[in-house]
């Protein structure tokens, strides 16, 4: 990665250190809380059952208001009420409840100290929601089985979170780069290429790998740029989120720094099987969806 030496755009002292300034940053970073490690350690067990979950989540009252709230939703649509956790973890599916608890316990945190300088903070998880949203969207679409759609929102959603660190580390400087970048009409990541020791999808890998995500999010966090580059399992996921994200900025849904989209290769479509003519389908939806997303998950 190039380093560059103009020290008339930020001072040497966090140029030259600035990695080591992101990870300690991220190493101050609280944990997840222990119920969303739980839920992810047990939901990793190919034997898990309900009652399994139930029993960690009924521990916690936030967790539980949060998915009885989601099954009894305008989203499902049910006609009776849902009182019972176990059955509201049997109806929403295991996948579902994991990803739900772990994108809670993400924004729980990554949501505070957001008055900072730096880049537009209520801009930036709007475009994080957008491209969940349609990363989930895009899912339906491909045909992905429906206990894996919120797998595909919660990739989508925590897609940038490397930016956070980068932000909080370097401020006003980072709004700086985000201008000039603009300006340059280059995209963000390159950008930080140029002018940082370090690009948010390596950071946001710092912050995955801390908190032992599950791979398809480390994936998706550190190659939706590079989807091209990502080869296993995970593929698909990532080179749907890449998607999502370009459609996201083509169409300046939220502000995550970037105002320049670079389409992906064509191997990235094929791959998620996705032709560029399926925007105008689920853009009707996409509003609704973004509002419902960011009321539920309390973001401003």
């Amino acid at each position: 990665m190039n380093n560059n030496q103009d020290t008339n755009y930020i001072a040497p002292p966090l140029q030259n250190n600035l990695t080591g300034k992101i990870r300690n940053y991220i190493a101050q970073m609280p944990s997840l809380p222990v119920s969303a490690n739980k839920v992810m350690e047990i939901c990793g067990n190919v034997n898990v059952n309900p009652s399994d979950l139930n029993k960690v989540i009924s521990l916690d009252p936030v967790l539980t208001g949060k998915i009885l709230q989601l099954i009894n939703s305008a989203y499902y649509g049910l006609g009776t009420h849902v009182r019972s956790l176990v059955k509201a973890i049997t109806m929403l599916g295991l996948n579902t409840v994991k990803n739900l608890v772990l994108s809670t316990a993400v924004l729980g945190i990554l949501q505070k100290n957001r008055e900072q300088n730096g880049i537009d903070m209520n801009g930036f998880w709007h475009h994080c929601l957008c491209v969940g949203v349609i990363s989930r969207l895009l899912a339906a679409k491909q045909g992905v089985e429906a206990g894996l759609h919120e797998e595909y929102f919660t990739a989508g959603l925590l897609h940038d979170i490397g930016k956070v660190p980068i932000n909080a580390v370097l401020s006003s400087d980072y709004t700086r780069l985000v201008t000039d970048a603009d300006l340059e009409k280059k995209p963000l990541v390159a950008a930080e290429n140029e002018k940082l020791e370090i690009n948010h999808c390596t950071a946001g890998n710092m912050i995955a790998s801390a908190w032992k995500l599950d791979s398809p999010i480390i994936d998706v966090i550190t190659y939706h740029h590079d989807a091209g580059a990502c080869s296993g399992s995970n593929t698909a996921i990532v080179c749907n989120t890449a998607i999502a994200n370009y459609f996201s900025v083509v169409n300046r849904v939220g502000f995550a720094g970037d105002h320049i989209p670079v389409k992906p290769d064509k191997i990235v479509w094929d791959t998620a099987g996705i032709s560029e003519n399926i925007y105008p389908d689920i853009i009707e939806k996409l509003n609704d969806e973004i509002e419902r997303a960011r009321i539920f998950l309390h973001i401003s």
